[in-house]
């Protein structure tokens, strides 16, 4: 069985074939640096990372976009009030987020853009709709999509038009809009934007973008300029997001490109603390660094995200993580017996055959990763029982492995000799695309970079001869 992913647009789950493979385009929608991202969003990110990893565990070559939110009412409101430019105060947030990710084992995604650092594609977005009637104008001198105009508006929500309300993130401008379904694609400046240093000067009016435009110009430029295309292979967020955000982005998309802006959708269920979705808004969130310095091992917060399926609200508690943490100790208690044992002939063949057949049988079937954990276990049992009888496996550690490269759940750590390597590696590619981006004049792109390898203890040094690096002490 090929790989067969739950597409919101069709609610139905269909094979997932990759416009022009082995290639694999993918956006994941990521944090609003106004604050600390919480658990609730990592259950998201997570879950995209499994994503990611099993595709690349079947030999697609993805390239995935996260975008990093840093202009909105949110970050601009929190900067007004802390009396700090817009970029000074969501600089920690952004660091913070980048630690998190590594703390949970999260792989990088390919690029991280920011909004501010996309203006132009922005402005050139809404030019596109403005040109072909779909948008318009308001009387705040802000410029408004028009959703009447766009006739399978809420294919993806599956609402009715005439039951849409104001969408989320819009200042109260009822009443300088045509309709008060249509939402704001740039909005004009306030006295709060020049404030924080998030207002900037276009063909229609200084101003800045709104939430929903951010996404899909970022989207569309990064995948244009990279591989000559306007339509994504996958697009993933939580469930909170498919109305109004996803519904607007393919609006936005569609209605300029004129092209499915995403071949298939999917979205994250919700993480709940006592039956409530986790939220700022109902003061109950836990963030990663809250479990960081509690001492939580963050291969118990993979696995218990992962003992339920990504389309269900998972439950977390102290009493699951602690599930987690002893499923996770059971784990490496059967990689350390593995290592004891040795290499030797033994049936253990068949059974790491047998892992691997049920693991993929498992992650195919819409990234069953519960169905995927409770084979390895089974796994375990049946290996921990040859051993009993004196067997000596010599491939249910490879099999072990593998799983893991999806799963992240276990501590194969590399080498020094193969982590300094593997660091190396990636420092001189970003160094390069570093360079790339400053010889192309977008400074923006090579800050984010250089703040991208802060992040993993890489300083950088500018010199005559060209850029140096070393790992940061302490």
């Amino acid at each position: 069985m090929s790989l067969r992913l739950y597409n919101t647009l069709a609610r139905q789950v269909e094979p997932f074939t990759p416009l022009a493979p082995p290639r694999v385009t993918m956006y994941t929608c990521g944090p609003t640096v106004w604050n600390y991202a919480h658990i609730g969003n990592f259950r998201t990110f997570l879950f995209e990372d499994l994503l990611r990893r099993y595709l690349a565990y079947l030999g697609y070559e993805v390239f995935q976009i996260m975008n990093l939110t840093d202009v909105d009412d949110r970050t601009i409101k929190a900067a007004r009030e802390a009396g700090v430019p817009l970029a000074r105060h969501v600089e920690p947030f952004v660091t913070a987020f980048f630690e998190d990710r590594d703390y949970l084992r999260i792989k990088p995604a390919s690029i991280y853009p920011r909004a501010t650092e996309h203006i132009a594609p922005m402005i050139e977005l809404v030019g596109r709709l403005l040109d072909r009637g779909l948008a318009y104008r308001g009387e705040d001198g802000s410029i408004y999509y028009a959703v009447n105009r766009f006739p399978t508006y809420g294919r993806l929500s599956q609402i009715e038009k005439r039951e849409l309300k104001a969408g989320a993130r819009v200042a109260s401008d009822e009443y300088a809009k045509e309709d008060v379904r249509d939402f704001a694609l740039w909005k004009a400046a306030s006295a709060d934007d020049e404030a924080v240093g998030a207002a900037w000067d276009a063909p229609f009016g200084r101003g800045r973008p709104g939430w929903h435009l951010e996404c899909s110009a970022m989207a569309l430029s990064e995948v244009r300029k990279r591989f000559a295309v306007e339509t994504l292979d996958l697009h993933a967020g939580g469930v909170d997001l498919i109305f109004p955000h996803h519904e607007n982005e393919i609006a936005q998309s569609e209605g300029a490109t004129g092209q499915p802006f995403v071949r298939c959708w999917l979205h994250g269920e919700f993480l709940t603390v006592e039956g409530t979705k986790m939220s700022k808004r109902f003061g109950n969130i836990l963030t990663a660094r809250d479990l960081r310095e509690e001492g939580v091992d963050p291969a118990a917060v993979r696995m218990l995200i992962f003992s339920t399926h990504y389309r269900k609200q998972l439950a977390f508690s102290d009493r699951a993580l602690s599930g987690a943490a002893e499923g996770i100790q059971g784990l490496g208690e059967f990689r350390d017996r593995l290592a004891r044992a040795g290499a030797g002939a033994g049936p253990d063949a068949e059974a790491g055959s047998s892992l691997d057949a049920d693991f993929r049988t498992a992650m195919d079937d819409d990234l069953n990763a519960p169905q995927a954990v409770a084979a390895v276990f089974s796994f375990v049992r049946r290996v921990n029982r040859e051993l009993d009888a004196g067997a000596r496996p010599s491939l249910a550690a490879g099999a072990l492995a593998v799983f893991d490269r999806v799963m992240g759940v276990l501590d194969l750590t590399p080498t020094p000799k193969q982590a300094e390597t593997e660091l190396a590696s990636w420092v001189e590619q970003r160094l390069a695309a570093r360079q790339q981006a400053r010889r192309s004049g977008d400074y923006g792109t090579a800050d984010s970079i250089r703040a991208e390898m802060a992040a993993r203890g890489v300083e950088i040094e500018d010199t005559p001869s060209g850029p140096r690096w070393k790992i940061r002490v302490g």
